[in-house]
């Protein structure tokens, strides 16, 4: 599903099964007392992450979690992991030809009651109504907030500062893209990131790729 939203510099990993991937002494403690579930993702996720750095002639190198829990790729990479019910996946490239990316799948059903108008600003409202009425077998608030994800992922790596929602806006449209735009008393000069996303039955993805300059 990803493969489809990234250029071909960038190696991808999908699965909808769990695979129990044998983890590095430092990936491993973060997982040691985690739930089922939890352990699941994790060695899912980085099982997804080796194979796509082997795609890029990487050899199978430890992700470990860093102090903001974001995965920490092999010198000279530069990556994304997600998971959600039913599918994992990670993505990773050369870091001399993308300075950063980010992918993010949902399960394509409502969000949880409340959530919309904590993620979403009025602006991003109106749009969502505006595209419902245009597709309404898209769920486009499962879009933004998967589009918001991967921008988030993007946005980190280079910038070492977390966004709330309310610091990127997104535009969505019909036709598989959409543009956000960092923005905030806390961001520094900015940002404007542009995306591809994609749904199916059971599914929406969202990606960015920042190439490197």
């Amino acid at each position: 599903m990803l493969r489809s939203l990234l250029p071909p510099a960038v190696a991808v990993a999908e699965t909808r099964q769990d695979l129990l991937d044998e983890l590095a002494p430092d990936e491993a403690h973060w997982v040691a007392h985690a739930v089922a579930r939890r352990r699941s993702e994790f060695h899912t996720g980085r099982a997804c992450a080796r194979v796509a750095l082997a795609e890029l002639g990487i050899a199978p190198a430890a992700i470990p979690v860093g102090p903001q829990r974001e995965p920490c790729w092999p010198t000279g990479v530069v990556g994304s992991i997600t998971h959600c019910d039913g599918y994992r996946a990670a993505a990773a490239a050369p870091s001399d030809v993308v300075r950063s990316l980010g992918v993010d799948v949902e399960r394509h059903r409502p969000l949880p009651d409340g959530v919309l108008d904590t993620v979403t600003d009025p602006g991003e409202r109106a749009t969502l109504t505006r595209l419902a009425a245009e597709d309404a077998d898209i769920r486009w608030d499962v879009v933004l907030f998967s589009a918001k994800e991967a921008v988030f992922k993007t946005w980190f790596p280079v910038q070492r500062r977390w966004l709330g929602f309310e610091d990127a806006t997104v535009d969505l449209d019909r036709a598989g893209t959409f543009t956000a735009t960092v923005h905030g008393p806390t961001v520094a000069g900015g940002a404007t990131y542009r995306g591809r996303w994609s749904a199916s039955d059971d599914f929406v993805a969202c990606a960015v790729v920042e190439p490197a300059s």
